[in-house]
């Protein structure tokens, strides 16, 4: 069972950051987190499978005053997403036409929630960033929707200031994401273990 769940959280894993270099060269809008990461590339130089990568890291360190708890997904998250969408825009060409780019934007959408759908399903531990919601919203108290939403804004208009792109994809990945991992999830879920306790006395 475990080499299951952690075959499909590194797949999983894979094709996300696979999805953010689609959509990058698609350039028609990023999700807000991508366009904050692509907005530190910008200024750094940096490679934005790398940013993702440092973001990661540096999201855990907000995880001790919350009193969250690394798993092996979220260590997994932090070294692979980024270093898959490197590997992504160094294989695929750029990206010319608009129908083209239309088209690499929706797939990439989908990917998107199919992937989050299967490293979250796999059950060995949520990303830094999904982390950090839930953390704040134990620490709030508040609606788990107006937290995530209040921390997507604020990456968003940071990044967006840094340089990073907004556009169409950007409101296509906020209207469809929800309703994409609602599901997907179903589907990649794998239900945990029954317990192996000492049988019932006669």
């Amino acid at each position: 069972m475990f080499l299951r769940r952690f075959t499909q959280l590194q797949l999983g894993l894979f094709l996300y950051g696979a999805s953010l270099a689609l959509m990058v060269e698609a350039g028609l809008g990023l999700n807000p987190w991508s366009v904050f990461h692509q907005g530190l590339a910008e200024i750094t130089g940096l490679s934005l499978g790398l940013i993702v990568n440092l973001v990661g890291a540096l999201v855990l360190l907000v995880w001790i005053p919350l009193r969250q708890k690394p798993g092996l997904g979220t260590i997994c998250n932090v070294l692979l997403i980024g270093t898959s969408a490197d590997i992504v825009l160094w294989i695929i060409p750029p990206i010319e036409g608009l129908a083209l780019r239309i088209a690499f934007l929706v797939g990439a959408v989908v990917l998107n929630g199919a992937a989050t759908g299967a490293y979250i399903g796999a059950g060995l531990g949520p990303g830094p960033r999904d982390g950090l919601t839930t953390g704040m919203v134990r620490l709030t108290g508040w609606p788990v929707r107006w937290v995530r939403m209040g921390i997507e804004l604020a990456v968003l208009a940071l990044g967006w200031m840094l340089g990073g792109a907004i556009g169409v994809g950007t409101v296509l990945y906020a209207l469809t994401n929800g309703p994409l991992l609602q599901l997907f999830l179903p589907m990649f879920e794998i239900a945990p273990e029954p317990s192996t306790g000492p049988a019932p006395a006669a």
